[in-house]
C-alpha cells in the first residue's frame, strides 16, 4: 500500500516542526512548507536518512496571495496527492491597533486566514472525491474571546475556529475530518516574533511546550475530534468565558495582555 502524504505549513520550527517529527515517525511522506529554504532542506535530509520517507520541500512566503495556488500546482505537476493537510503557519502582532503596522496586520490576515482557507479549498476537493482526508487548522484559545492589544490576531483565530467547525459539520459522512487545535501560549518563536515577551500572559508564566501541543493535536486529528484545547487550565478558561459577560471578558484579556 502506498504511503500517505501530509503537507505541513510553518514546518521549520515550533509546533509545525513537532508535527513534522510525529508524521515522520509514523512513516508518512511529507511536504514541508515554510519561508526558510535552507532550514527545510536540512530537515528534509535528516528525515530521509532517519525514516526512509519521501520529503518534498516547498519554500514559500504564505503572506503572498499567490502562494497557495503555486503550492497546489507544484504538487500536481509532481503527482503528489495530499492526504493530510496541517495548516499550522501563522503569526501575531502586539500593540494598540491604532499604533500597530497595517502592512504586518494585512500579511497576518493573509497567512492566518486567507492562505489557510485557500489551501483547504484546493486540497479538500480531492479528499472528498477519494473518500479520505484529514485537515488540522491551528486556531488558539484566543479564538474564544476578543483580544485587546492583539485585536487582529484574536479575530483571525476566531475565524479559524468557526470555519473549521462549520466545514467539519458539512463533511460528516464523507470520510474527511477537520480538527481545530486551540492551544494557549506555547513555548516557540511565536512570542518573540509578536514582540510580546513582556506581556503578563507569557512573562514568568509556565507555558506548554510545542512538542506536547503537537502530540495532543496529532492524537485529536486521528480521533476525528473537531475541537481540541490542550491543557486543563486552557479548557477551563475557554469554558468560563461562555458564562461571563463579554465586556468583562474583554477587560480581563486586556489586563492579561498588558506588559508587566
Amino acid at each position: 500500500m502506498a504511503k500517505k502524504t501530509a503537507l505541513i505549513t510553518g514546518a521549520s520550527s515550533g509546533i509545525g516542526y513537532e508535527f513534522v517529527k510525529l508524521f515522520a515517525q509514523d512513516k508518512y511522506n511529507l511536504v514541508l512548507v515554510a519561508r526558510s529554504e535552507q532550514k527545510l532542506h536540512q530537515i528534509a535530509a535528516e528525515l530521509r536518512t532517519n525514516f526512509r520517507i519521501d520529503v518534498k520541500v516547498i519554500a514559500k512566503d504564505l503572506a503572498n496571495p499567490a502562494a497557495p495556488e503555486e503550492i497546489f500546482v507544484e504538487l500536481q505537476q509532481a503527482s503528489i496527492k495530499v492526504d493530510i493537510l496541517i495548516n499550522n503557519a501563522g503569526f501575531a502582532s502586539y500593540g494598540l491597533f491604532n499604533e500597530t503596522d497595517l502592512t504586518a496586520e494585512l500579511q497576518m490576515l493573509q497567512v492566518n486566514v486567507m492562505c489557510l482557507t485557500h489551501l483547504t479549498k484546493l486540497f479538500l476537493k480531492d479528499m472528498v472525491k477519494q473518500g479520505y482526508g484529514k485537515i488540522l487548522n491551528l486556531a488558539s484559545t484566543a479564538a474564544f474571546q476578543p483580544g485587546p492589544l492583539m485585536a487582529v490576531y484574536y479575530a483571525s483565530k476566531a475565524y479559524v475556529l468557526s470555519f473549521s467547525e462549520a466545514i467539519a459539520n458539512e463533511l460528516e459522512g464523507t470520510g474527511v475530518s477537520v480538527t481545530a487545535l486551540c492551544p494557549g501560549p506555547t513555548e516557540s518563536g511565536f512570542q518573540k516574533r509578536a514582540a510580546m515577551e513582556d506581556s503578563k500572559l507569557v512573562s514568568g508564566q509556565k507555558i506548554m511546550d510545542a512538542e506536547t501541543v503537537a502530540k495532543i493535536g496529532y492524537e485529536a486529528l486521528f480521533d476525528n475530534k473537531t475541537v481540541v484545547v490542550p491543557g486543563l487550565k486552557n479548557k477551563l478558561l475557554t469554558e468560563t468565558v461562555r458564562f461571563t459577560p463579554r465586556k468583562l471578558v474583554t477587560k480581563i484579556v486586556r489586563s492579561m495582555q498588558e506588559s508587566k
